[in-house]
């Protein structure tokens, strides 16, 4: 039974919401960040980059303090408000290639994610959580909700119809291109609907937001372990999502660019491939894999298909059946000596949305040796590995929608 509650969102001014909505922090060049802080006062980024007031790199405690403090300023100048009564928030975001994907912000238990109703499908770092925890501690807010993604059921959708034939409270558009729609969900009767819809679920899982998702989980214990009058109602027991139907989630791949072939010639390094796949070179022509167990492969100015080989290749779990997992098992482990794909140096990532022709140019510009497409993940692979108990590779999916900072924000 997942427990799905509404909130009092502390939210932007209708008038200011499109300037103070940003791309999450890291998303940014350092050049786009300075850019956007000096034309923008409004934007969300003077917030979390607190030390641009001073011309100064901030980080750690110093930095998470300064955060806290931009943040109730823009409170103080009422550039935010909060909401009276706890609702829930119908978010629909509409890209530039007219995708559309519409959900529900809401406050999620920390206790269900513990307990594997919100279930996990990729691995997280200690460090990573440890560190965000504290800055959660000090900042004393979420402003970007973790993506979590649940079974379509018409009882939700229903109610999302109905509330979208209404005005947006609201509606503005990025300079990416996506548009983007908030209403607000206070109707008691729509809003028990909505938690009664949820607790009938006995498992959603996450799609994006690992990491922010188990700090918010050890932020609760510690806030647990800290109040004598704990009861489990406690805003710090919860944490901001953005939940869609499974039917709205967009997968894309993330392709494979390495630095070198582990010191072996191209026809070496051929003839190992050979063992696991059925090579055809495809010359100059562009070539991206059309099913799963097919990759592409840009080598020495030439595209080469890769398809798998079936009979030599054992597929003992779902995780055995992932794409990434595949190339992971069969080339970038055992041929070209890469062995932690969270560390190595040798390998990066490039999603999908920059296609197979950005791979080629890196590959062209002698930054990479190598080059390899992969087709993406469903959602179904997804689900099987998260129930299966088992952990995807890093930068096996790349997910939409990417959510926006500022827009709701939840205090605990």
């Amino acid at each position: 039974m997942a427990k799905i509650l509404p909130f009092k969102a502390v939210r932007p001014t209708r008038d200011k919401v499109s300037l103070i909505a940003s791309r999450s922090y890291q998303s940014y060049t350092p050049e786009e960040r300075d850019s956007r802080m000096d034309y923008n006062p409004y934007s969300f980024l003077h917030i979390v980059n607190p030390g641009y007031k001073y011309h100064k790199e901030i980080s750690g405690e110093e930095r998470y303090k300064l955060v806290r403090n931009r943040y109730l300023e823009f409170k103080e100048d009422e550039i935010f408000m909060q909401d009276d009564t706890s609702c829930y928030y119908v978010y629909k975001i509409v890209n530039r290639e007219q995708e559309s994907f519409c959900g529900i912000i809401a406050a999620a238990s920390a206790d269900d994610y513990q307990n594997d109703i919100i279930k996990k499908h990729e691995d997280t770092l200690a460090d990573r959580e440890s560190t965000f925890k504290q800055y959660l501690k000090t900042v004393g807010f979420n402003a970007e909700p973790v993506l979590l993604t649940y079974p379509d059921t018409s009882k939700i959708t229903e109610i999302i119809q109905e509330v979208i034939q209404e005005r947006a409270e609201y509606e503005f558009t990025t300079t990416y291109r996506d548009t983007h729609y908030l209403w607000k969900v206070d109707d008691q009767n729509s809003i028990d609907q909505i938690q009664s819809a949820f607790e009938e679920m006995k498992t959603i899982y996450i799609a994006d937001g690992h990491h922010r998702s188990a700090s918010s989980y050890l932020l609760a214990e510690d806030l647990a372990n800290e109040n004598p009058k704990h009861n489990g109602t406690e805003p710090y027991n919860f944490f901001m999502s953005y939940l869609i139907p499974e039917s709205d989630l967009k997968i894309y791949e993330f392709n494979r660019l390495i630095k070198d072939l582990n010191g072996l010639s191209k026809e070496e390094f051929l003839i190992r491939l050979d063992e696991w796949f059925r090579i055809e070179n495809r010359g100059i022509e562009v070539y991206k894999p059309s099913k799963p167990h097919h990759f592409s492969m840009y080598l020495d100015g030439e595209f080469y298909s890769l398809y798998l080989r079936k009979t030599i290749y054992e597929f003992t779990d779902a995780l055995a059946e992932l794409d990434a997992q595949i190339l992971f098992q069969t080339v970038l482990n055992p041929i070209l000596g890469i062995k932690d794909l969270r560390t190595d140096t040798r390998i990066e990532y490039s999603h999908g949305k920059n296609d197979i022709v950005y791979v080629k140019s890196k590959v062209d510009q002698r930054e990479f040796e190598v080059g390899f497409g992969l087709f993406p993940a469903t959602v179904d692979q997804m689900k099987k590995i998260a129930d299966q108990g088992l952990k995807m590779p890093p930068k096996s999916t790349y997910i939409e929608p990417k959510l926006r900072s500022g827009i709701t924000i939840y205090e605990f």
